[in-house]
């Protein structure tokens, strides 16, 4: 079983864990064509996987709820939160999504609230948590955390943010061997639903993504 259950403390050198919950109340719904930082952490700092098969159902869930309304780029999913780097699509872009996975007329498709969908996701989860462990109450935080990203610089750096999270927080000691992160994806050649090749664009080459992952880990980010 990779990492320990309970790592050192939530570091969080961004400060993006620890924004006032008063300024993250009524977060702003997502915006149509913009990209977001998502994350979010277990209520009252708790676990969120309870053991390792709910990293896979997660992830499944999160790949049936989200492809309609965002695209992925990086992810990472820890004992006790998670981060994504996504793009909402836009109206078009659900409306071709719809026509092109199910058969849908682009004209009749019915289109999908952003901020509702990973909602969805979430509470959908939370519900199979509860019933499979006899738990009650909430799971995440709510509201979940969204940031918009909007300078391509902050985009490359939450990429190396993201996956340099198991590192960090101490589940392992090389970041490369936790699963649960969308690094290993990024790199291999198979079929991914993730936008790799834009992903890797934004470092030019697949080697200078590889060597900024190695800077970034040397350096301790």
């Amino acid at each position: 079983m990779p990492g320990n259950k309970n790592p050192k403390g939530l570091q969080d050198p961004s400060g993006l864990l620890t924004q006032s919950s008063t300024a993250m109340s009524k977060p702003i719904p997502l915006q149509y064509g913009s990209y977001y930082h998502i994350f979010n952490r277990g209520n009252n700092r708790q676990n969120l996987f309870i053991e390792e098969r709910n990293f896979s159902f997660f992830l499944d869930k999160y790949w049936q709820y989200i492809p309609p309304v965002a695209d992925t780029y990086a992810y990472c999913l820890l004992w006790n939160h998670y981060h994504f780097l996504v793009r909402i699509k836009t109206e078009d872009e659900q409306r071709t999504w719809w026509a092109e996975h199910q058969h849908q007329s682009p004209e009749t498709a019915r289109l999908k609230t952003p901020s509702q969908q990973f909602s969805n996701l979430f509470n959908g989860y939370a519900k199979a948590i509860n019933k499979v462990y006899q738990r009650t109450g909430c799971v995440f935080e709510h509201p979940f955390h969204r940031v918009e990203v909007t300078k391509d610089p902050y985009f490359t750096h939450l990429v190396l943010y993201i996956h340099q999270n198991p590192r960090r927080h101490g589940f392992v000691e090389d970041f490369r061997d936790w699963p649960y992160t969308s690094y290993h994806a990024l790199v291999n050649r198979g079929d991914s639903p993730l936008q790799r090749d834009d992903v890797i664009d934004r470092f030019e080459t697949e080697d200078r993504f590889k060597m900024a992952h190695r800077l970034a880990d040397n350096a301790g980010f």
